[in-house]
């Protein structure tokens, strides 16, 4: 059936003023406190329910409430919104920032160390103040008899790093200790000439691949004997030169033997550590021998290994870091600290706000608020990676690491010897 023109202009006004209108007044009784905010009088006594956009446009009724009372029944501080909670509390973590080259006015190119690399050198030195690590008391820089000669002690020294590779502090000096105290007239040039390859071979047996280091050191003796004046060699290409001696061994042979500092030892922790702190991004000791070489100055070029082995053996560990209890990953200045990542813990908090009009009545709202906690820094779960250790204290780098296939060749090899 077909309607009028007016008809149907008459329908959609009525139409129109049914949904404009004013929905009835209720009372307070149960209401929330976003419309109990709405019905407060306003300046000429009244009150309204018009909302928000009213008192937008002139109205101060909104800044005649004021929060007078807050008591909190839980017994922790709330803070003032979850958002600000939850950005406060989240578990900071700083971004990779590599040294960098800068070319100056002159055209010159030098390297800009990384940004706050001073305060993470710091801090890492006070963490290891408190910390003892198998480095500090047994590393091949402490094991030569202090009763020893000279030469004695700078030859003692080179066989201990010799050992070191691939092998746990802890194991090498007991092998140093027992060639020390077994071998005729004790750990010297003569004495490892004179002694039989076999019987090297059982006092070192307990290191790491000590078939070949035996030969190794007996080349060697033979070499500082006829070359070097039964001394070490007191330069890196002379230390590098002798068999078993690589760019790691002949730096820190150079400065715990000859007292100078040519050059970074870098092993798998110093490699790993600086890495891991974004310094730089290196793929080879080399690579970051260089590149630590090339900014950090060179009064700490000695320091670092130690302090940076002594690191990875106790707290960033090659598995399982225990980042939660590094001050660095507390403080966000480690870009490779382990955070827990979607875990975040939530409580629920209530509270009662009490609010005062201008006729000073009163009224009382109980809120629940949810508070987000702060997210911890976690230790690594050694089990996700494997279960396997990794963590040789002071390993010669360009070894295969073992259980690999290169490693498993060189052990076939070895046993040819």
């Amino acid at each position: 059936m077909r309607t009028s023109r007016i008809a149907q202009d008459t329908s959609r006004l009525v139409s129109a003023l049914a949904t404009n209108r004013t929905p009835p007044r209720r009372s307070l009784r149960g209401r929330s406190f976003a419309e109990v905010d709405n019905t407060l009088p306003n300046q000429n006594g009244s009150s309204t329910e018009a909302g928000s956009r009213k008192r937008k446009r002139g109205s101060n009724v909104h800044s005649s409430v004021t929060k007078i009372e807050t008591s909190e029944r839980d017994s922790n501080r709330i803070p003032e919104s979850t958002a600000e909670v939850a950005k406060s509390s989240r578990a900071r973590k700083a971004r990779r920032q590599p040294a960098k080259k800068v070319v100056d006015n002159k055209g010159d190119v030098k390297i800009e160390p990384p940004p706050g690399w001073e305060e993470v050198y710091k801090l890492t030195q006070e963490m290891r103040s408190k910390i003892v690590a198998p480095v500090d008391e047994m590393g091949c820089e402490a094991l030569a008899l202090k009763t020893a000669s000279p030469r004695d002690q700078r030859f003692q020294t080179l066989i201990s790093l010799m050992l070191s590779s691939q092998t746990k502090d802890a194991v090498t000096a007991a092998a140093v200790k027992n060639l020390q105290d077994n071998l005729p007239g004790g750990l010297n040039l003569e004495s490892i000439l004179a002694v039989e390859p076999n019987t090297l071979n059982e006092f070192i047996g307990k290191v790491g691949f000590h078939n070949l280091k035996t030969k190794y050191i007996k080349n060697a003796a033979v070499i500082l004997r006829d070359s070097y004046e039964s001394d070490i060699p007191d330069t890196i290409a002379g230390l590098t030169s002798l068999p078993g001696v690589g760019p790691k061994m002949a730096y820190l042979c150079m400065s715990a033997a000859w007292g100078r500092d040519e050059g970074i030892g870098v092993d798998v922790h110093v490699h790993r550590i600086t890495n891991l702190w974004g310094w730089h991004k290196t793929n080879t000791p080399e690579e970051t021998r260089a590149a630590l070489e090339a900014w950090l100055p060179k009064d700490k070029w000695h320091q670092i290994n130690t302090l940076l082995v002594g690191l990875g053996q106790t707290v960033c560990q090659p598995v399982g870091r225990k980042c939660g209890e590094c001050v660095l990953a507390e403080r966000g200045l480690c870009p490779g600290a382990v955070v827990a990542k979607g875990t975040k813990s939530k409580k629920l908090v209530n509270r009662e706000v009490k609010i005062k009009s201008d006729d000073g009545g009163d009224v009382i709202k109980e809120e629940t608020e949810e508070v987000v906690e702060q997210m911890e820094i976690k230790a690594e779960n050694v089990e996700d990676v494997g279960g396997e250790s990794l963590a040789e204290d002071i390993e010669d780098i360009g070894l295969a690491r073992r259980g690999s296939r290169q490693s498993r060749i060189a052990k076939i090899d070895e046993s040819r010897l």
